[in-house]
């Protein structure tokens, strides 16, 4: 499992996935079931920090993250 397919696992699966977006560090999400995305293993995946509020994920990937989205976007 590469890196993308690992995060979107993490995040409940592509039907958990509202909006997927890069910004600079991060993959902004907006996820319709909070309680399905698994900290443990996005941090598993490589991620160095997760950050929630409500709906709205964000996950800190590095400076990978436009490519880290594009494939994600691929998966869904």
């Amino acid at each position: 499992m590469n890196k993308a397919q690992a995060i979107l696992a993490a995040l409940g699966g592509a039907d958990n996935i509202m909006e997927i977006e890069p910004c600079i560090t991060r993959l902004r999400t907006v996820v319709h079931d909070p309680s399905r995305i698994d900290e443990a293993a996005l941090k598993g995946a490589g991620v160095h920090g997760v950050m929630r509020a409500g709906t709205v994920v964000q996950v800190v990937v590095g400076p990978d993250a436009d490519t880290v989205c594009m494939d994600i976007e691929d998966l869904l």
